[in-house]
């Protein structure tokens, strides 16, 4: 996989976790709990999307 289509595929990841989170905060009978795993799970993505976008590209 090219370091371009593993960014790509973090950063849908990203945003699929988001709209997740987005929904689950707007049903009450979601546990805050899991509300606190999903946002984990974006950061950890945030940062190894910036750890790519950190690597010097290779030609």
């Amino acid at each position: 996989m090219s370091l371009a289509s593993h960014l790509d595929e973090l950063q849908r990841k990203h945003g699929d976790i988001e709209r997740e989170i987005d929904d689950a905060m707007n049903h009450p009978s979601v546990d805050d709990l899991d509300i606190v795993n999903l946002k984990r799970r974006k950061l950890a993505l945030k940062d190894a999307i910036e750890k790519l976008r950190a690597q010097p590209t290779s030609h």
